[in-house]
């Protein structure tokens, strides 16, 4: 976040030059001896520092006054002191969890208006080089309601002031525009024009409190604050109540500075064929302009714009988007069997919302219809409040990432960005990761029952059970789980579309899932009726459970190295390290004289006719599926699979790349470009 212009009592101060790293500020903070600096320079309008220099004692320099010590001390940001290698020197570091407020405060720094110290009761500011203390009456926090934070202080003059800063719709509500309608035209008119230049607005005002206001205040205040229930409400309404007839004092321009790489992203998003919903608070000037920036909206889409002022305008705006993105789509795709070609061809829809439309659609319900509308768009940019909207529609698998503790603890699976605004994002969020289930052992015990007369018997022994699904085939599984790839990520990021398999579920749909069943019953099977016929009468139960556990975790660790597609030292040790400790875990439980097969195990495993059973146990089992994975490999290969082969060919431009044997390349080719 970078501090860029501010209107300040009806005048656009957005001609800022650059400052020069150890420039020295027109008026130094001097604290014993030592000069303290921002740690962050910030740009300044020559206009406006030459008003605060030159102009004190007009009208002008008091509103100037009041706008930048709202800017120091409305926010929750602590002054922190560090060393630099001039021993007369001090940088000062603002920590606070939110970019926006330390933009804000190293602004009023940049002007002359210094944060030099805050503790539970008062905050000192150093004003032009004049110390001034200011006590910390009372502080109403941001919230996603009011979208404002407000902060009431005892000046050094006796008078009480409430500064209040916020969202400029939330803002613009409590101003009293009765006092200087003019002013607050101007500053609306030099929001807007912040706001299609990228930059996030925030409206600063306030007002002087009387005695009786201030004592009202304080006592509901004092009384909300300790309440065991509904606490936060309380405290919002106290807000709501003193928030009022505010005085505009002016308006800043912030740049919120994309990450390296956000563009990039997105756009890989978006060939992924991943539709992005962009829920932000920022004006719809605001939105769009930064929606260009990171590459969300893009100049070859059709843009679905709904701004409605009334519940009636509303609906009939979003019936005429449904058809209009209805004729687009028919337009570009044809039947069936060619969707997949012309979805890709077919123009970009985007829809773009304000949140007055959004209040309208919930309170009309008309949640399908946008509905229906967001999930025919590629893109969907809107307020916050519309996650809910998601979040309604269960068929759909809603993920959010961001910043905002509140829409990922929404969603179905919520992924933190840990960034400047702190970890709460990331302690909030929770990443999803299916849970590895093998049917082969439940089948196993399942054909069992029928030999055991439906009886709870149970040959393999309670801790090699046990041992099966916590060490023996969990362990591979979360290791592969961790370090396979089946693209690299070089790959990956010059062909998003790849991630297109995973939106048509080519790789887990119903048609496999019961392919998978199918597998699993006859592996099962195989298991189970090879030891009768290889054993015959002299099968004992001892014996046909050491057989099973082992037989059942040699071949799904196998199952699992089948699948692997980059083999790493440490997925051979953990697979073929357990298979065989397996083994040694079966002969240690078979040594303890209270085990019913007492020494079986090492009957079992010294005869070749058990080796020679593990072998047809294997090769039977693995023999629909070998067959299968063979022919749809080499005959069918998808995206994915041809692209990993040219990964291993090493051939970095597919244009002019072929691998032998495959006579669709080149049309796969130009399908992942």
């Amino acid at each position: 976040m970078v501090f860029q212009c501010a209107s300040v009592d009806g005048v656009d101060y957005s001609h800022a030059e650059e400052l020069v790293a150890g420039q020295v500020a027109p008026h130094p903070t001097v604290v014993d001896g030592q000069v303290w600096r921002p740690r962050t320079l910030v740009k300044t309008d020559p206009r406006l520092m030459r008003l605060l220099e030159t102009g004190k004692g007009t009208k002008e320099w008091s509103h100037a006054y009041d706008f930048f010590i709202a800017l120091a001390a409305c926010n929750t940001i602590v002054p922190q002191v560090t060393e630099t290698s001039e021993q007369t020197v001090k940088l000062i570091e603002y920590q606070g969890e939110s970019p926006d407020e330390q933009a804000l405060v190293y602004a009023a720094a940049a002007y002359g208006f210094v944060l030099i110290e805050r503790t539970s009761g008062h905050i000192v500011i150093d004003v032009l080089g004049e110390r001034q203390r200011f006590s910390l009456l009372g502080l109403h926090e941001f919230d996603s309601d009011r979208k404002r934070m407000s902060v009431i202080v005892g000046c050094g003059d006796k008078t009480i002031k409430l500064f209040v800063k916020g969202a400029d719709n939330a803002m613009l509500n409590v101003i009293d525009k009765m006092v200087d309608l003019g002013k607050v035209r101007a500053t609306e008119t030099h929001l807007h024009k912040y706001s299609s230049l990228g930059l996030r607005t925030l409206v600063i005002g306030m007002r002087e409190l009387n005695t009786i206001e201030f004592e009202e205040w304080q006592l509901a205040y004092d009384n909300a604050g300790t309440m065991l229930s509904e606490r936060s409400e309380s405290l919002r309404a106290v807000a709501l109540k003193i928030e009022c007839n505010l005085q505009i004092l002016g308006a800043s321009g912030i740049e919120d500075k994309l990450q390296q790489g956000v563009p990039e992203a997105i756009e890989s998003l978006r060939q992924a064929g991943i539709k992005v919903w962009v829920l932000t608070g920022d004006k719809q000037e605001t939105a769009i302009s930064i929606g260009y920036s990171c590459k969300l909206l893009t100049d070859d889409m059709t843009q679905i714009i709904i701004n409605s002022n009334s519940k009636e305008s509303c609906k009939s705006s979003l019936e005429d988007a449904i058809s209009t993105s209805k004729k687009l789509i028919s337009t570009y795709l044809g039947t069936e069997n060619t969707q997949r070609d012309k979805e890709s061809q077919r123009i970009p829809l985007a829809l773009i919302i304000d949140g007055p439309t959004l209040v309208f659609i919930l309170e009309t319900e008309l949640e399908d219809e946008l509905y229906k509308l967001g999930t025919t768009c590629d893109v969907v940019l809107c307020c916050r409040e519309d996650i809910e909207v998601i979040e309604i529609h269960k068929s759909h698998m809603l993920i959010a990432g961001a910043n905002d503790v509140s829409m990922i603890q929404m969603a179905d699976v919520g992924i933190g960005i840990s960034g400047q605004e702190g970890r709460q994002a990331v302690m909030a969020s929770d990443f999803a990761m299916a849970q590895f289930r093998n049917a082969v052992f439940v089948f196993m015990l399942y054909w069992y029952m029928f030999f055991s007369d439906v009886s709870l018997y149970n040959p393999i022994t309670e801790i090699s059970g046990l041992l099966y699904s916590a060490v023996y085939t969990a362990l591979p599984t979360i290791i592969v789980g961790i370090y396979d790839q089946d693209l690299s990520s070089k790959t990956l990021l010059k062909y998003p579309k790849l991630y297109g398999a995973g939106l048509r579920d080519e790789a887990y749909n119903f048609k496999l899932f019961s392919l998978f069943m199918m597998d699993s019953i006859w592996q099962s099977l195989v298991i189970v009726f090879a030891p009768f016929l290889a054993y015959g009468r002299l099968l004992d139960d001892s014996t046909l459970g050491d057989i099973w556990i082992l037989a059942v975790v040699t071949l799904v660790n196998l199952h699992l190295a089948m699948d692997i597609f980059r083999w790493k030292w440490n997925m051979h040790a953990i697979i073929w390290g357990l298979t065989i400790l397996t083994y040694l875990c079966v002969i240690a439980i078979d040594t303890s004289p209270a085990m019913p097969g007492y020494r079986a195990a090492m009957r079992t495993l010294g005869s070749k006719l058990f080796w020679l059973l593990l072998l047809l146990i294997i090769a039977l089992a693995f023999l629909p599926r070998f067959l299968v994975k063979t022919c749809s490999e080499y005959f069918y290969p998808s995206d994915i699979r041809i692209a990993r082969e040219l990964e291993k060919l090493g051939n970095q431009n597919e244009e002019r790349s072929e691998v032998p044997g495959s006579p669709s390349m080149s049309h796969h080719q130009q399908e992942l470009h």
